[in-house]
């Protein structure tokens, strides 16, 4: 799989992620890389949160991935800490290569590493092959998602 370092994603980062972001048919209509300036605002929120974990994977100095994982204290599960991986994105190049698969157990060792009792993620109901992945992986379509556009 060749060098990969996953590290905090910075402010020069964010062109490559928006474009990965953008480059699906559901990104491509909620996404605007013409205009990057509420990712760099909101990435400064996510930087300032320490729950929050804004992410790349870099190979060969280009950006290959990227997902967001959050650290949620609860009071269900006798207050158990959960994780929740979020926009989890692989370049095209590298679909197939197995970093999807590294980067999310990234995530989940992550997870242990705040100890977390739950990690758990959302996919758009379209991405049938997203969903594969993630039950290959151990994921369990436990629960119907609900979502409110604001």
């Amino acid at each position: 799989m060749g060098d990969l370092e996953i590290r905090a994603a910075v402010a020069e980062d964010i062109p490559a992620i928006v474009g990965m972001l953008a480059d699906d048919p559901l990104g491509a209509r909620r996404e605007s890389p013409d205009d990057l300036a509420p990712y760099l605002s909101a990435l400064k929120r996510i930087s300032a949160d320490p729950n929050q974990r804004l992410v790349v994977a870099v190979r060969e100095g280009r950006v290959v991935g990227t997902l967001q994982l959050t650290i949620v204290p609860g009071l269900s599960r006798r207050g158990a800490t959960r994780s929740i991986i979020e926009g989890v994105r692989v370049h095209a190049d590298e679909r197939g290569s197995g970093l999807g698969t590294r980067f999310i157990e990234w995530a989940i060792e992550e997870s242990r590493r705040e100890n977390c009792r739950l990690v758990q993620l959302t996919s758009d109901s379209t991405r049938t092959g997203a969903h594969r992945f993630y039950e290959r992986l151990g994921f369990e379509a436990s629960h119907v998602g609900f979502k409110l556009q604001l």
